[in-house]
């Protein structure tokens, strides 16, 4: 049962993903919303699920597809697009990029999947089913995450907006400037739409953004604190990021560059 909530209400998908949605719509012309947003909720998790991860998959970009795992992992002369099993964390299917390309995110758009580049100015599209190469489409500007919402590519570049994009040109239709209550959000990192928000790993931090794209406005915080420790203290990991859900099932699963495992979470509010 939805609980009340002032200005917001709290939206449950299934038993495993929450997220904050807003009740009323943000209008461009609302200046003093926009000047002075409410304050995000911060939003808990609990572990429903842990997967077998490849430790030395630098993961940049995760996405699910029909029942798989489509990762793009980072790093030069590392880089690589990866279909793999979720259940047994098996690579079934790979394509290594060239020494000089750094991968980043990655998405799955009708039947084609996306991999975006870090400083190469380029988007790779591959063919969903046998990742044969249809072709790469030249991009401005850094790369950091990728996702689409059934329309439009959606894009990070570390800075505090969104770039929207047409995805046969990649031209730009629109931007989207993200802040919360205390202003600019910056470091947006790797991306997933989920249920008409945008989630944003925020770089080098244990912090998700829940983005309303309509207005830019951070709605929530999904604060993942203590979720490496799950992984142990002897290994060598990297930062959270990595962000994926199952449209069908209603599921979130996270992970980060270098983590042995891949999380299954259902949201939760403080005192749940």
């Amino acid at each position: 049962m939805p609980l009340p909530i002032p200005s917001h209400r709290f939206h449950t998908f299934g038993l495993s993903v929450a997220v904050i949605l807003c009740c009323c719509a943000f209008s461009a012309g609302a200046g003093a919303e926009r000047s002075n947003p409410p304050v995000p909720e911060t939003l808990g998790y609990e572990i429903i699920g842990r997967y077998p991860h490849d430790p030395e998959a630098f993961t940049q970009g995760l996405a699910w597809d029909r029942g798989r795992v489509v990762e793009s992992t980072g790093l030069y002369g590392k880089s690589s697009l990866r279909i793999v099993d979720l259940p047994t964390g098996r690579v079934t299917a790979a394509r290594t990029l060239d020494a000089d390309i750094f991968a980043e995110g990655v998405t799955v758009f009708n039947d084609t999947i996306f991999q975006l580049t870090w400083k190469n100015r380029t988007i790779y599209r591959y063919h969903r089913e046998t990742l044969a190469l249809l072709g790469e489409l030249g991009y401005s500007g850094e790369g950091w995450g990728l996702t689409h919402d059934g329309v439009s590519l959606i894009v990070s570049d570390g800075s505090d907006s969104l770039a929207v994009l047409d995805p046969q040109t990649l031209s730009q239709t629109g931007r989207i400037g993200v802040r919360d209550d205390q202003g600019p959000v910056t470091r947006l990192n790797e991306l997933e739409y989920v249920e008409g928000l945008v989630f944003a790993n925020v770089w080098q931090t244990n912090r998700i953004a829940v983005i309303d794209p309509g207005s830019g406005r951070v709605t929530a915080w999904l604060d993942l604190t203590g979720l490496s420790d799950r992984l142990g203290t002897d290994l060598k990991i990297g930062e959270l990021n990595g962000i994926m859900y199952d449209p069908v099932g209603a599921r979130l699963f996270v992970t980060g560059k270098l983590w042995p495992a891949l999380f299954e979470i259902r949201l939760t509010r403080p005192g749940e």
